[in-house]
């Protein structure tokens, strides 16, 4: 008996710990998310992120063919392979700024890198583009607004649950 009280006691820690951290609606995806990343910047919401979208600096953290498909609006690129951080050199240290690409994995790097620099006030999207798109958030290319996200490849792709998957 002990032992049973003991695992459902550590079950119910467990889940609370994850419960109070889910910031995407899917749970197995917020399960992979949890165990993917370190953690190791501040990570905001797609939520969070739709309130203070016209404040902050975003940066796109994915490769050239990522971005030409689809973006946040106003995103900078920045990469991940040959990240370019040059364009940031006249940015305040204090400027909000949310980096992102297909689930957070690469932005969470480029944010540590950012913190690095000295930059203050930086954070990772939590879920990504992915994510974004999943919560019926609108994307871009230079044609406009489109459904269209770059899926990354097929393995990274079943997170993609809305939008148009794009492999090219």
């Amino acid at each position: 008996m002990k032992k049973l009280i003991t695992l459902l006691i550590f079950i119910a820690i467990n889940f609370g710990a994850i419960a109070q951290h889910i910031q995407v609606e899917n749970t197995a995806y917020q399960l992979l998310l949890k165990t993917l990343l370190s953690h190791s910047v501040p990570e905001m919401s797609v939520n969070e992120l739709t309130k203070k979208n016209n404040t902050v600096l975003l940066l796109d953290a994915r490769e050239p063919k990522e971005y030409q498909i689809s973006h946040l609006k106003d995103a900078k690129l920045v990469g991940y392979e040959k990240l370019d951080l040059s364009s940031l050199k006249n940015t305040p240290k204090n400027q909000p700024i949310v980096v992102y690409c297909s689930v957070g994995y690469r932005s969470e790097k480029v944010a540590e890198k950012l913190l690095q620099q000295g930059f203050i006030n930086v954070h990772n999207l939590y879920g990504g583009i992915f994510e974004w798109k999943n919560q019926n958030q609108a994307l871009v290319n230079e044609k406009g607004i489109t459904d269209e996200v770059h899926a990354y490849d097929k393995t990274w792709g079943i997170w993609l649950k809305k939008g148009k998957k794009v492999y090219k």
